[in-house]
């Protein structure tokens, strides 16, 4: 069973995109609520916004084929909270950002449901992560891992008020080097289109935590982008005249990670 899609590229960047599918198994669709069946929480869009710069660039990309609900990719497999103290969906989300629950049934996925859909999602996306960083690190001694990702500009149960426009994450620092980190900030300081933030609500998930190592030449930074600036959020359809000026921020950033 095909769970995801690599591109493989020649330069030392790889692509990530792992909440970027809307697609439940019509299995697990027929267990939820309506409200859930088109995965409204999807990263929408963020493959025709990095899969253009990925073709100009030449990087690897990485795409999952089933939604976050099925499993969350960007959650360690052993299920534990991210952001402890903070109200989060899991690893098998059983409520969505809106805080009201997916599944029709009061305990609709057992443990051994779970573990299967770490088996058959989870496990492969990781392993196919993994082999690429690999290989780009042979080829170049070096690779920068970027996981993209994009939210409702306003989630009252994620955040307070309205999120910055392009969120940048390296886990408080901890997961790119501090070059790096300084010309992607300062690149970001440059313009005046877009609010910034970095390391705040969103520091990078378990891809930038695990698979940051900076030390060993491998480098990963996570952007979160408010959706508001590229698509109707409420429609959730692409905004044409609007994405260009993200995708050409998105390409300064990206640049930067190869220079």
């Amino acid at each position: 069973m095909d769970t995801f899609t690599l591109r493989r590229g020649r330069v030392p960047l790889l692509i990530s995109l792992p909440h970027d599918s809307s697609f439940i198994p019509p299995a697990i669709a027929a267990r939820m609520r309506p409200s859930a069946h088109r995965s409204p929480d999807t990263d929408w869009h963020v493959g025709r916004l990095y899969e253009p710069l990925a073709q100009v660039l030449e990087a690897s990309v990485l795409r999952p084929l089933a939604s976050r609900y099925v499993v969350d990719l960007n959650r360690p497999a052993d299920g534990h909270a991210l952001y402890p103290g903070q109200r989060e969906t899991g690893l098998v989300p059983l409520i969505g950002f809106d805080g009201e629950p997916l599944y029709t049934a009061a305990e609709p996925v057992d443990a051994a449901e779970v573990q299967q859909r770490i088996d058959d999602y989870w496990r492969p996306y990781h392993q196919a992560l993994a082999d690429e960083l690999a290989r780009l690190h042979a080829a170049h001694g070096r690779v920068v891992l970027w996981e993209g990702h994009s939210i409702r500009s306003e989630v009252p149960m994620l955040f307070e008020g309205r999120l910055p426009d392009f969120n940048l994450g390296t886990a408080a620092g901890a997961s790119c080097s501090p070059a790096l980190q300084a010309q992607l900030e300062a690149c970001l300081a440059a313009q005046t289109c877009f609010s910034v933030a970095v390391n705040g609500r969103f520091k990078g998930g378990y891809i930038t935590r695990h698979y940051g190592a900076p030390a060993s030449g491998v480098q990963a930074v996570q952007l979160e982008l408010a959706q508001r600036h590229y698509m109707d959020e409420q429609t959730f359809a692409y905004d044409e005249a609007k994405a260009p000026a993200v995708q050409q921020l998105i390409e300064k950033l990206l640049r930067i990670c190869l220079a």
